[in-house]
């Protein structure tokens, strides 16, 4: 498709990006660190860290990996919130020429077993609050290094202590684990200290992140995101952001987990590149807490999913911050819906703009203009180096106003799927485009609107949530005959899970089967509704028709 979309550029956003800038991740972070060593970089529960602190623990931590044999590209997981323990983590495992695979902290012992076999990983560093679930799977895991860290470890005295102590013992948010072996985070990083940080050359074609997203399979498969993907990202996301902001003098609120590529690259990743401040928040569930934190700090930028704009807008006191040094909101991993756009520029004087990406993509492939005033509605532009092209199931180009599945090319789109060639086949058109799997309408001046969603997945607040995954942990339950899982529309959540079951044994209840998911499904995938039918409608060939579920 022809790229239209460029007259509808603000001033200052280039079509095209260098992606020549930079080798790798490693290169910008390093050369970060020397130019705003000074400045702020992460902060978390009032403790700063800067970058010349991140520059120095990152090296130790990565001096500590090495020093276990680890070699180019061996796999080290991360399992952790927002804390300051992750930019020094995942920043020490990239300098030492690691490949980091992101790990949901909260995910239930399969889930956790499924991707550490899958990625191959060879250590994990963990908050001691979830340790218990990698007690129960560690044996069968390859494994061989834990890194167990405490929230407060890179807290001063007495606050460290202080912090940890009221964690695991007044609010009893660490259940009992024992891990023979593993070592703490602290005595990792003096033992770093004392090693010399071997230079390893990295490149574009490195592996940089196995990024897990579920499957049609229902099984999660890791999308290999090189620093030649990831460093094209952050070109492009900075080449978008720089008529608006400044280096060295952003603050940005991160309240997404940082093991989600959404926040990973749009707050982590970006502002370390250009110097700002991230602003970690460990419990935006915490809802009052979490306005009480944006009450302290003069934030310039804040990024979200529409519930957590939605709820912080429902928030006793959240009206009353000063929104003064706000300039950019930006929504992603879900729809913005209007009312919540809305009511968004009403409270905080600033419009909230729509982006679009996936995990594949690294994930931004549009954004909204960012002197957008109005909700309009739409995912955006592509963003500068980005191709867009909406296809038919014949993979024929589509015309203007017409509507069809929305393919990406540019230098942000995955490499492919970890050992899954024929996963990867799927997706990539033979001409390099990503299938994402949402239906589009491309406008005469190029803005994309989604229109329907071509994959049966279901997106419960930003997070994918695939039905197979759903009906093979539902399906065993003794008294299931038959599953369907589809998503339903939810005030809070956007979608949430809907199964629809044939039951086996007549007495079973909802209140059971909810309970059967929550023991082995991370909780945002646990179905919020539960019906009972005599039969699933099916096609002639016995597939069972979601669709039809989701239209009754």
């Amino acid at each position: 498709m022809e790229k239209i979309w460029l007259k509808e550029y603000p001033p200052g956003v280039p079509a095209e990006i260098d992606l020549n800038e930079f080798a790798s991740l490693k290169d910008i972070l390093e050369k970060s660190c020397r130019r705003f060593a000074d400045l702020p970089a992460y902060s978390n529960m009032g403790v700063t860290l800067r970058y010349r602190d991140i520059d120095r623990l990152s090296r130790d931590f990565g001096a500590f990996l090495q020093g276990l044999g680890l070699g180019k590209g061996e796999r080290v997981a991360l399992m952790m919130p927002n804390v300051l323990q992750y930019p020094v983590a995942l920043f020490g495992a990239l300098r030492a020429g690691l490949t980091v695979v992101n790990v949901n902290p909260l995910y239930t012992a399969r889930e956790l077993e499924h991707q550490l076999i899958d990625s191959g990983a060879s250590a994990i560093v963990i908050v001691e609050n979830f340790a218990h679930t990698l007690q129960e799977v560690l044996g069968k895991t390859p494994v061989k290094t834990v890194v167990m860290t405490q929230l407060g470890d890179l807290f001063p005295f007495p606050k460290r202590p202080l912090v940890n102590f009221v964690v695991k013992h007044v609010k009893k948010l660490v259940p009992a684990w024992a891990i023979p072996g593993a070592i703490p985070f602290r005595q990792a990083l003096r033992a770093g200290a004392g090693r010399a940080l071997a230079d390893v050359p990295l490149n574009h074609d490195d592996l940089a992140f196995l990024q897990y997203t579920g499957g049609t399979t229902g099984v999660a498969k890791g999308a290999m995101l090189t620093h030649g993907n990831m460093v094209a990202n952050l070109q492009q996301a900075s080449a978008w952001l720089s008529p608006f902001s400044r280096p060295a003098e952003e603050t940005v609120i991160t309240a997404l987990p940082l093991y989600h590529i959404f926040s990973l690259t749009a707050n982590c990743l970006t502002f370390m590149k250009v110097g700002g401040h991230n602003i970690l928040i460990t419990n935006p569930r915490d809802l009052p807490g979490f306005v009480k934190e944006l009450g302290k700090v003069r934030f310039t930028i804040m990024t979200g999913v529409n519930t957590l704009f939605n709820a912080l807008l429902h928030t006793p006191g959240f009206d009353r911050l000063d929104f003064g040094a706000l300039k950019i909101s930006l929504g992603g991993g879900m729809a913005v819906q209007r009312a919540v756009a809305e009511n968004w520029r009403r409270v905080t004087g600033t419009p909230l703009i729509e982006a679009y990406g996936l995990t594949e993509t690294a994930p931004a492939a549009c954004i909204n203009p960012l002197t957008l005033i109005d909700y309009n509605g739409s995912i955006g532009l592509p963003i500068p180096s980005t191709e867009l092209s909406i296809r038919d199931d014949e993979d024929r180009e589509l015309g203007i106003g017409e509507a069809g599945e929305i393919c990406i090319r540019g230098p942000q789109v995955m490499r492919g799927y970890w050992n899954r060639p024929e996963e990867t086949a799927k997706v990539m058109t033979p001409d390099g485009f990503l299938r994402t799997g949402d239906i589009g309408v491309v406008d005469e001046k190029g803005y994309t609107r989604i229109v329907d969603r071509k994959k049966d997945m279901i997106l419960v607040s930003g997070f994918n949530v695939y039905p197979n995954e759903i009906e093979d942990v539902v399906a065993l339950h003794p008294g299931v005959l038959e599953v369907a899982a589809v998503g339903v529309s939810d005030e809070k959540s956007g979608e949430a899970v809907k199964i629809v079951v044939v039951r086996k044994d007549p007495g079973l209840t909802a209140e059971a089967l909810i309970e059967h998911c929550r023991q082995r499904l991370t909780a945002y995938k646990v179905p919020r509704r539960v019906e009972f039918r005599t039969e699933l409608p099916k096609t002639n060939v016995g597939k069972i028709l979601r669709r039809a579920l989701r239209e009754s």
